[in-house]
């Protein structure tokens, strides 16, 4: 992902300071939380970051699960791309971090006015989603097993 995105982020029609920026982070420093209204994705220039998601339980307390830890060269918040949307995990500072955050709406005009840039982006985060569904799909078989064996389900299929 980073190949093609860093190449946007050095075209001069992709500006500094007006459709991206840089930013840094301290270690346990929140980026982003869960259910904010988001309009830029991110792309981790150095350090490591974990995105983790509330999880409510039954006696009404919470606990924050971390989903994954994501590094240099990673992207986060790509939901954002095409419109403003919630956000979906938070994500904090593991390490001191550098993020470049890209202005979502910025990033997809710009797509739209250099076509082959914007294929080759989006074929490098549909390649990195379907990676993270696989993923996703595999955690939710653990713990669909792990919950069927904890409660003594599985004696009964």
């Amino acid at each position: 992902m980073k190949s093609i995105l860093r190449e946007i982020i050095r075209s001069p029609q992709f500006p500094e300071h007006g459709a991206w920026v840089r930013r840094s982070f301290a270690p346990n420093e929140a980026i982003i939380n869960e259910g904010e209204l988001g309009s830029s994705l991110f792309l981790i220039e150095s350090g490591s970051v974990r995105v983790t998601g509330r999880v409510d339980l039954e006696n009404r307390s919470a606990v924050r699960a971390g989903i994954c830890d994501l590094d240099a060269g990673s992207l986060f918040g790509e939901i954002c791309l095409y419109q403003p949307h919630p956000r979906s995990a938070s994500v904090i500072a593991l390490t001191d971090v550098v993020l470049i955050e890209v202005d979502g709406q910025r990033l997809a005009i710009f797509l739209d006015a250099h076509p082959v840039e914007g294929y080759l982006l989006l074929k490098e985060l549909f390649m990195a989603l379907g990676e993270r569904l696989d993923l996703a799909n595999h955690r939710v078989e653990k713990l669909f097993a792990w919950g069927l064996k904890a409660h003594g389900i599985e004696e009964h299929l």
